[in-house]
C-alpha cells in the first residue's frame, strides 16, 4: 500500500521535467503557469467558461457590444428591405431612416414594442418575428450567464506573501498563514501541502506530500498557521537554504472547504518559491481581545520576528 501511494503521488500533473531555474508551475494567485499552444481555433473555444470567468467589466462590455451589433445588423436588414415597410416612421434622411430602423429593432428584440412603428408586409414581418425569437434566446442566455456568475462559489482565501522556516517544539518547521477575509463561513476546511524539487544531477522533478501538524479544521473564523514539522521523515530534513535554491523548490498549497453561504465546495491554491521562504523568522500573533471579542488583524498576516532555529 505504501509503495502504491508513493507511486500515485510521484507526479501532480505539472510535469516532471524542470524547464528553467526559478520556474514556478503555480502562480501566487492560484492560476497555473502553463499555456497550451498550437491548438486549433474551434477546439479551444469555450464561450461559457470565458463569459463566466472573465472580469465583470468585460462581461457587461461583451453583453452591451453584442446588443448593439445585433440591433445594427437587423437595422441594416430593415433598411435594405425598405423603411417604407415600417409604418409610422418619420425619418427624412437615410441616416434618420436607419436610426428609426435601429430603434424599432431594439423595441422588437426586447419585445417592448411601443406601437408607433410596426412591420408592414411579409418580408418585414418575417424579419421582425425572427428577431423576436432571437431576442428571447439572447436575453435568456444573458440571464443564465449572469446567474451563473453570481451563483459560482468563489474562494478569496488570502495566503501570506511569504513562508518561514521557524522553530517548532525541539525541531524546525515550514510555515505559512492563510485567512478568509470575507464574512462567509467555511466549514470542514482541509489543507494539503506538497513540495516539488529537482532530482540530484537531473532535470527531472520529484513531488512529495508534506505531513502537517493539522490538516483539517471544522471551522475557519480566524487566521490559520499551516505547519509542516521538519523531522526525520520530512523530505526537507537537514536541507539548508542553499539546497532549496539548488533543488529549485516549489511548495504548493491547496485548500478545499464547504461554503455555508452557497452550499457548495470551494477550492483555493497558491505556491511558494525559495526566494519567498524566510529562514529564522516566526509569525507574530495577529489576535487580541477587546469588548468580549477576539479581533484578528488581517494586515498582520505577513508580520514576523526573528527567531533562533533549532
Amino acid at each position: 500500500m505504501a509503495k502504491q501511494k508513493k507511486e500515485a503521488f510521484s507526479d501532480f500533473g505539472l510535469g516532471e521535467k524542470s524547464s528553467s531555474e526559478g520556474f514556478r508551475a503555480l502562480n501566487k494567485d492560484g492560476s497555473f503557469n502553463i499555456e497550451k499552444t498550437n491548438i486549433p481555433f474551434f477546439e479551444r473555444l469555450n464561450f461559457f467558461h470565458s463569459l463566466v470567468t472573465m472580469k465583470w467589466s468585460h462581461f457587461f462590455g461583451f453583453i452591451i457590444l453584442g446588443y448593439f451589433i445585433v440591433n445594427f445588423l437587423f437595422a441594416t436588414i430593415y433598411t435594405i428591405i425598405g423603411v417604407e415597410n415600417l409604418t409610422g416612421t418619420q425619418g427624412m434622411t437615410p441616416f434618420e431612416e436607419f436610426m428609426e430602423a435601429f430603434f424599432f429593432s431594439a423595441q422588437t428584440i426586447t419585445t417592448l414594442g411601443y406601437g408607433r412603428v410596426a412591420p408592414l408586409g411579409l418580408p418585414a414581418n418575417i424579419v421582425a418575428a425572427t428577431e423576436s425569437l432571437l431576442g428571447l434566446l439572447f436575453f435568456a442566455l444573458a440571464t443564465g450567464l449572469l446567474y451563473g456568475r453570481f451563483s459560482k462559489p468563489i474562494s478569496k482565501i488570502r495566503y501570506s506573501d511569504k513562508a518561514v522556516i521557524a522553530p517548532y517544539h525541539d525541531i524546525n518547521g515550514f510555515m505559512f498563514r492563510l485567512i478568509n477575509p470575507q464574512k462567509n463561513e467555511l466549514l470542514d476546511v482541509e489543507v494539503n501541502v506538497s513540495v516539488s524539487m529537482k532530482r540530484e544531477n537531473s532535470e527531472l522533478r520529484d513531488f512529495h506530500i508534506l505531513d502537517l501538524e493539522r490538516e483539517k479544521v471544522r471551522f475557519f473564523p480566524s487566521m490559520w498557521t499551516i505547519v509542516h514539522p521538519i523531522d526525520k521523515n520530512s523530505p526537507l530534513y537537514k536541507l539548508s537554504e542553499d539546497d532549496y535554491h539548488k533543488k529549485d523548490f516549489e511548495f504548493i498549497a491547496m485548500l478545499k472547504a464547504f461554503d455555508e453561504s452557497s452550499g457548495q465546495m470551494v477550492y483555493s491554491r497558491s505556491s511558494y518559491k525559495p526566494k519567498e521562504v524566510e529562514w529564522g523568522q516566526k509569525f507574530v500573533y495577529a489576535g487580541q481581545r477587546a469588548n468580549g471579542k477576539t479581533l484578528i488583524d488581517v494586515s498582520k498576516i505577513n508580520e514576523s520576528r526573528d527567531a533562533e532555529l533549532n
